[in-house]
């Protein structure tokens, strides 16, 4: 599970260090290189319902083991490209392919609890918070020390080993009784919910990846998109996105809210802060990365030190209050900044690495209906990787040619007003006093079962 939920959030983030080098080896602009950005978040923001709805129908294996399959072929597509638009086609089989197993080992996760009466996981959903954001985190130092080895196509090639890995351990390990309990006759795939919302969504995600006045007729497309997958899916049989469910589930809509929030700031800074420390302070990738690495450092120490406390609403609170104080010391960073001060900047964004994406997961844990955790899951990473969405077009729009003190500095005050909006919709959450609650009686129910 833990291997399987590494590659999204890795390889979302690797390629931070590999747009420049990969530019001049194609003699390419970064408007083209930027779609090596999009084409992933493209594919993973459809891809993760997508796959988590597949999962609820038809089980976690064998939807695990076909994204590791796809996961290698990108591999060997990026490796062996002959050009940009291969790279591009490489991100899109990617994104797809690392989709599966998040909502794979939530459901899980969640069967087992089932099976065995404790409904509180912590250790278990540490380890996956860990593995699918925390360690994102480390994208752009690892992408550096691969370049540094073996160029901008190692960035490519290490999914490689990594897939075949994945698709052993499958075929080994996962259960092959861990599926949900109607039959397939029951469940019928929302072919039509599923083409409506790739519309709503690639709409969005182009308009945000290059925000352009001629670009606002994709506003009335994703509206009218968005307007039938709605009439669609309240007259489904078996939607793909239960929108009946989830629009009376209000906490949970809160929930992927706060998932967009906290993304935007994440991404912002990892793709933000990584293009200034490379074109505005003048480091190397290799450079770059071990600035960032302290970060990755935090976020693991913090995340397993905290794991297994219950206090959600507590680890949000401060999470997103240490991301304001990231954000004000973003605002008095320049170009001979000391290289201690940025390493201070990583080490401090590193805490809300370690506490909100694990509260968030946690939280989605207890509000999301049982039946359909797989695409609740799924869901949730589309939120994320639309604010993250959000960071790279806010970056590109700040820094335009060349990543500046003040672009920098611009791109830091947006980053703040949507910390600032985290905490604020986090204080005002009452329904996180019952997602504690649920949390801690979990808790104490492993306690005793342990006994």
């Amino acid at each position: 599970m833990m291997l399987g939920s590494i590659l999204n959030p890795i390889n979302s983030s690797i390629i931070a260090v590999a747009l420049v080098p990969i530019a001049v080896a194609f003699g390419a602009p970064a408007s083209e290189t930027a779609w090596l950005v999009a084409a992933l978040y493209l594919a993973t923001s459809i891809g993760q319902p997508l796959f988590g709805r597949l999962v609820d129908i038809f089980g976690p294996r064998p939807l695990y083991l076909i994204g590791a399959v796809l996961t290698g072929i990108a591999g060997l597509l990026g490796t062996f490209a002959p050009g940009l638009w291969m790279l591009i086609v490489a991100r899109v089989v990617l994104g797809f392919g690392t989709c599966a197993a998040y909502p794979a080992s939530m459901y899980l996760i969640r069967s087992e609890e089932k099976r065995t009466g404790v409904s509180s996981p912590a250790g278990v959903l540490t380890a996956l918070s860990v593995t699918t954001q925390t360690i994102a985190v480390v994208g752009p130092t690892l992408g550096g020390l691969l370049i540094g080895i073996g160029g901008w196509r190692a960035v490519f090639a290490i999914n490689i080993p990594l897939s075949v890995a994945c698709l052993i351990l499958g075929l080994l390990v996962l259960p092959r009784r861990a599926r949900a309990a109607r039959t397939d006759t029951d469940a019928r795939f929302d072919v039509v919910g599923v083409i409506l919302f790739s519309g709503m969504m690639i709409s969005v995600l182009v308009l945000l990846m290059d925000f352009r006045i001629d670009r606002l007729w994709l506003v009335a497309v994703a509206v009218v998109a968005a307007g039938a997958f709605a009439i669609r899916e309240l007259r489904a049989r078996d939607p793909f996105i239960d929108v009946r469910v989830l629009g009376g589930n209000v906490p949970l809509v809160v929930t992927y809210l706060r998932s967009v929030l906290g993304a935007t700031v994440t991404y912002a800074f990892l793709y933000g802060f990584t293009q200034w420390l490379e074109g505005g302070r003048g480091l190397s990738a290799s450079q770059a990365g071990l600035v960032l690495m302290p970060a990755f450092a935090t976020g693991i120490v913090v995340a397993v030190v905290t794991g297994r406390r219950p206090q959600i609403r507590g680890k949000l609170l401060v999470g997103a209050s240490t991301m304001v104080v990231a954000c004000v010391l973003m605002l008095f960073v320049h170009e001979t900044s000391a290289v201690w001060f940025l390493v201070v900047i990583a080490v401090i964004v590193g805490v809300p690495q370690g506490l909100i994406n694990l509260a968030i997961q946690n939280t989605l844990y207890h509000q999301a209906d049982p039946e359909r955790m797989g695409a609740s899951s799924g869901l949730l990473r589309t939120f994320m990787y639309l604010g993250a969405m959000l960071a790279s077009s806010a970056s590109g729009a700040f820094f335009g040619a060349q990543a500046t003190d003040g672009g920098l500095h611009e791109l830091a005050a947006f980053m703040l007003i949507a910390a600032v909006l985290l905490v604020l919709i986090t204080v005002l959450d009452r329904s996180l006093i019952k997602v504690d609650r649920a949390a801690g009686e979990g808790q104490r129910a492993k306690v005793s079962s342990d006994r």
